[in-house]
């Protein structure tokens, strides 16, 4: 029960962080494009900053729940006396996790603040590179998402 339970709120989580990327890419940009850019870089912002705390949430409940899962795992092969081998699938998921908060990392500590500086600024050619440059850097995570959901699932099947 607890397993499963833990399973469910790291699946959660990955829900949140892809679906979010996927969200902020395909659905609002693209409706943001429509406003001028003071309006757009400001929306934007406003939006990614909310969605980043959502973001190192889900992060953190990643990486414990993963590393219990990991742990009982573990613990119920020794205590049948058994080698636990971890499945490739699992290490696939802890390096494409490494990867993923690395430029989530790189997102919200240089690009975010460089798009904060600028709407403060009203710099506006500066906002939008920024932002550009933050698109850029969630497509890369979006498809790190969906490539380790797939890998996974195929692992599982």
């Amino acid at each position: 029960m607890l397993y499963a339970s833990l399973k469910a709120v790291h699946l959660l989580a990955v829900i949140v962080w892809i679906g979010g990327m996927f969200f902020m890419l395909h659905c609002l940009r693209p409706a943001a494009a429509l406003l001028e850019p003071p309006l757009r870089l400001t929306l934007l912002h406003a939006t990614m900053r909310r969605f980043f705390v959502a973001v190192l949430a889900s992060i953190v409940v990643i990486a414990v729940s993963g590393v219990a899962m990991i742990s009982m795992a573990w613990s119920s092969a020794r205590r049948s006396n058994l080698l636990f081998n971890m499945p490739l699938d699992w290490y696939t998921m802890i390096v494409v996790f490494v990867l993923m908060t690395a430029v989530f990392v790189h997102v919200r500590w240089v690009l975010f603040r460089r798009l904060g500086a600028a709407v403060a600024a009203q710099r506006w050619p500066e906002g939008a590179a920024a932002a550009g440059a933050i698109r850029w850097e969630v497509m890369v995570n979006l498809v790190l998402g969906i490539f380790v959901v797939v890998a996974v699932r195929l692992g599982a099947a």
